[in-house]
């Protein structure tokens, strides 16, 4: 017979009973930013509403939680397409749900967006005068109960964070999937929610890339002048520097988006330098290299194989600290011309984690729409989706082999 825990809705309410032995299925968990919230006595009341679930432990088998952190119009949403695709199965909101729901479902992932955990809607704060990168914006206690339960196989009445009209809308059910991407601005900050994390990703994106990138954006699409733009982010500087960029320390793989320096005293921000950032000595994860792994390498791989128009492509790799931990960094400066020549740069590098020859190449050409896909965000951005598949199917071989071990011994 198995022991199994009676779960009451985080309420600290456990009983033990006795049931047939169930087998859950390995899950896998993805952490990110976005928000969503009632007030926490509409939410806590919503969960004490909510049906016992009971779960059996099949060996250790839990979720695996993977973090994505980075400021607004950082690129996270199309990550997570990326991301969702690597897995499989189109990522779509919860069907017959909120139609302002900020979650995305596909066959084996879903994505949670942290916002959902703000305690205040928008009017609360401007009255309170906080940002939302303010912790004092966001429930960390019911984020933590919540992504644990789901960790540990439990569902979840998840609240929502309306970013259409700024209110807390009521909650939705949130099950356990094999995957459960949650991304935000906060993913990292709480050392609760930190601790529960298998991998942590970090989106870095310079002042000067991110000013380019919003001009294009709100000036061209949202019709915002230049001084509006200019006093929005200097607004939310002291809160993302406070808040959200010291979470990168703590990430396990960190990409980098920095201007070009292949054209001298660029302020466009059309031509990227790109980093990934690779942490050492992570389990399950196995940094990627170039030619020759912990080598300093420099390469121009311009030339008969690879078109390259002005200013051309500058690939570099090698070993770097990076806040105190040794880190494999790989860097292109530079785009691609043509993007199906992009596996002659895929066949020198090693430890993709690629099922196959070809697979970024072809990952990349599915979604040559998708922001990003001529240069290193695009490219870094599908080479971590690989990376994270692997980590997952290596974790739940480990785990698989927990059941097996004890009932041997």
């Amino acid at each position: 017979m198995a022991v199994c825990t009676l779960n009451s809705s985080f309420l600290g309410f456990h009983q033990k009973s006795h049931q047939p032995p169930q087998q859950p299925p390995q899950q896998l968990v993805f952490l990110s930013g976005k928000r969503w919230g009632s007030s926490k006595r509409e939410r806590h009341s919503s969960l004490s509403n909510t049906a016992c679930v009971i779960t059996c432990s099949a060996g250790g088998q839990q979720t695996v939680v993977i973090g994505l952190a980075a400021d607004s119009g950082c690129g996270k949403s199309t990550f997570m397409r990326r991301l969702t695709s690597v897995f499989g199965g189109a990522a779509e909101p919860p069907k017959g749900g909120n139609p302002d729901s900020n979650t995305l479902i596909s066959d084996t992932t879903t994505v949670i967006c942290l916002d959902d955990y703000h305690s205040l809607d928008r009017t609360g704060r401007k009255e309170k005068g906080v940002t939302a990168l303010d912790p004092k914006a966001n429930d960390f206690d019911l984020m933590y109960e919540q992504v644990k339960a789901l960790k540990n196989g439990v569902p979840v009445d998840k609240p929502i964070y309306n970013h259409v009209s700024g209110l807390l809308d009521p909650p939705e059910l949130i099950k356990p999937p094999k995957i459960l991407v949650i991304e935000g601005l906060h993913p990292m900050y709480d050392s609760r929610v930190r601790d529960l994390l298998d991998f942590s990703i970090y989106l870095d994106i310079s002042n000067e890339v991110k000013f380019a990138w919003k001009i294009q954006r709100d000036m061209a699409e949202r019709g915002h002048s230049l001084e509006s733009i200019k006093a929005s982010i200097e607004a939310r500087k002291p809160d993302f520097d406070a808040y959200i960029d010291p979470q990168k320390q703590y990430a396990d793989a960190v990409i980098e988006v920095l201007p070009t320096n292949l054209i001298p005293d660029d302020n466009e921000g059309k031509v990227l330098r790109v980093r990934l950032i690779m942490k050492e000595g992570v389990e399950f994860f196995n940094p990627v290299y170039l030619f020759d792994e912990g080598s300093t390498v420099s390469w121009i791989p311009c030339g008969r194989k690879l078109t390259c128009s002005y200013p051309g492509i500058k690939f570099s790799y090698g070993p770097e600290s990076y806040y105190g931990h040794e880190v494999s960094v790989l860097e292109m400066d530079g785009q691609f011309d043509r993007l199906d020549e992009l596996i002659y740069v895929e066949s020198h590098l090693s430890n993709l984690s690629t099922k196959f020859y070809g697979e970024v190449t072809q990952q990349m050409l599915k979604h040559s729409e998708f922001p990003g896909s001529n240069n290193g965000t695009g490219f870094f951005q599908t080479v971590v989706g690989l990376k994270i598949r692997d980590l997952y199917e290596q974790i739940s071989a480990s785990r698989a082999k927990v059941p097996v071990e004890a009932a041997k011994a």
